[in-house]
């Protein structure tokens, strides 16, 4: 009488189910498939606006390289652009050699009529 139990019809069905569950396991793809959304270009922005205001080594102020007369006239020019719903850029440019006074001047006239984009560009000797 045989008292020992046959292990290889068991080890042959453990070897075919390892071989099934390989075989049917998926490729590992080493990326990732995302669905992104598509976006129209929208329309190129236009240039913003720039005003240019010179301040000259006597203190003249020139709009756009025309003299203003007189504060007056400067602060209505200010007041104009500060109405706007889209103010336009305000470049202010002083010379090397001017007091501070005639640019601190046309600075607290733009803040005070509400002027929002102002800027000192150009001379950095000044800005220094």
């Amino acid at each position: 009488m045989m008292i020992e139990m046959n292990m290889t019809p068991l080890i042959d069905v453990m070897l075919v189910l390892i071989i099934m569950l390989i075989i049917t396991i998926p490729i590992q793809n080493h990326s990732v498939n995302l669905n992104m959304p598509t976006n129209t270009p929208s329309k190129p922005t236009e240039p913003p606006v720039v005003i240019n205001i010179d301040v000259d080594f006597d203190g003249t102020v020139l709009w756009n390289g025309v003299a203003v007369a007189s504060r007056n006239e400067l602060e209505a020019k200010l007041g104009e652009v500060a109405a706007q719903p889209n103010q336009p850029e305000v470049h202010l440019r002083p010379n090397a050699v001017v007091p501070y006074k005639s640019v601190a001047a046309v600075m607290a006239s733009a803040q005070r009529l509400g002027v929002t984009k102002i800027g000192m560009v150009g001379n950095e000797q000044f800005l220094k």
